[in-house]
């Protein structure tokens, strides 16, 4: 009997960002400001809550991300699944206020090795996102 490989590993990327965590929040939990720097969603940060990202279909790839929320600690924590294409993983972003701004760290677990196709594609695109991320709380009002 085969026996289930159980150490998986994650993707972190960290960014101090010049914004207030509040603002940081806003654009993390807020279904349209999450739609300006991610994709198109039906988010609440709720637990247990469920929903769906949506992006632009590409081959071998229906555009939908699977998503239930884990943890909602406003200003400071949130963490919900992600399940795209073979990929059942956690997303966890924790807000840390600091000089001025605030520390941003998005941890996302449950990759079978840091060589296959969805690290290196969560890799890339979150580096985008987070930027994206970072744009958008300094417009949020």
């Amino acid at each position: 009997m085969n026996t289930p490989n159980t150490s998986t590993k994650s993707l972190v990327i960290e960014k101090d960002m010049p914004h207030p965590p509040e603002k940081i929040w806003r654009a993390l939990t807020e279904a349209p400001l999450i739609g300006q720097w991610l994709m198109e969603n039906d988010f609440q940060p709720v637990v247990g809550h469920k929903f769906t990202l949506r992006t632009k279909p590409v081959p071998n790839w229906n555009g939908l991300v699977e998503c239930q929320v884990l943890s909602v600690e406003p200003c400071q924590r949130l963490s919900y699944t992600w399940g795209a294409l073979s990929l059942d993983s956690v997303v966890t972003w924790t807000l840390t206020p600091g000089n001025g701004g605030t520390h941003v760290r998005m941890e996302q677990s449950g990759f079978q090795s840091e060589e296959g196709p969805n690290y290196k594609g969560a890799s890339y695109g979150w580096q985008r996102f987070i930027g994206g991320l970072e744009r958008v709380a300094g417009e949020a009002r």
